[in-house]
């Protein structure tokens, strides 16, 4: 009977493997570690671009910033040149509302008043003067309150009977009165007017509608 040994064969079969198997495990973890290595040098292309766009838009938020302040101060110049030009505009439109005041004043005074002192401040208009009756000065109430186009808001400080000597020497009892009244702007004027002029032109429209509705009916 012949006898065979296989021992060595199957002690080089096993090498061979483990051999193999080491190599397998090699070449994976070099695979792996090439994969992690071309990963990680992604990243960093991509941490290093989004550095530069951030980098870009803090520059341009910095622009951004220095012209917001440059508009800024733009802005605040042009409402300084507006009010200084709406300050010279008023100025220039104020001129003459003294003679539309003193003009109206004139026209809303009933006879028998006479006006001592006349003072204005600021808008607002202290008149002081004798009257010939309490109803005199009841009138020139009504009349600067409802009929006045340049003073408004007519307010009776004071009235007192007072008793004065005349030239020949006969004693007449008068009053003496003091009143304030507000006194309309040129603008506030010119906005009564436009509106009175709409309502009318908005009241005749209304006419003509009412009127084509009428003839078109049977």
């Amino acid at each position: 009977m012949i006898l065979i040994n296989l021992l060595p064969h199957r002690e080089e079969k096993r090498k061979r493997r483990k051999a193999a198997f080491f190599l397998g495990l090699g070449l994976a973890a070099a695979a792996g570690l090439a994969v992690v290595g071309l990963w990680y040098l992604v990243l960093q292309q991509m941490t290093t671009g989004q550095q530069q766009r951030n980098e870009f838009l803090t520059a341009e938020i910095r622009k951004l910033e220095i012209q917001i302040k440059d508009i800024a101060t733009l802005r605040a110049e042009i409402d300084a040149l507006k009010a200084r030009q709406k300050a010279v505009e008023d100025l220039q439109i104020d001129r003459n509302v003294p003679v539309h005041v003193l003009n109206e004043l004139f026209k809303q005074t009933p006879e028998g008043i006479y006006y001592s002192n006349v003072k204005q401040d600021g808008q607002v208009l202290n008149l002081a003067g004798i009257a010939q009756t309490n109803e005199r000065v009841s009138e020139l109430l009504r009349n600067t309150g409802n009929n006045s186009e340049w003073v408004t808001r007519p307010e009776l400080v004071e009235i007192k009977a007072a008793t004065v000597q005349a030239a020949n020497k006969e004693q007449k009892r008068l009053y003496d009165f003091s009143m304030r009244v507000t006194i309309k702007r040129p603008q506030d004027v010119d906005a009564k007017a436009a509106a009175a002029a709409s309502g009318v032109v908005a009241s005749q429209s209304l006419a003509a509608s009412a009127a084509a509705a009428k003839s078109q009916k049977p």
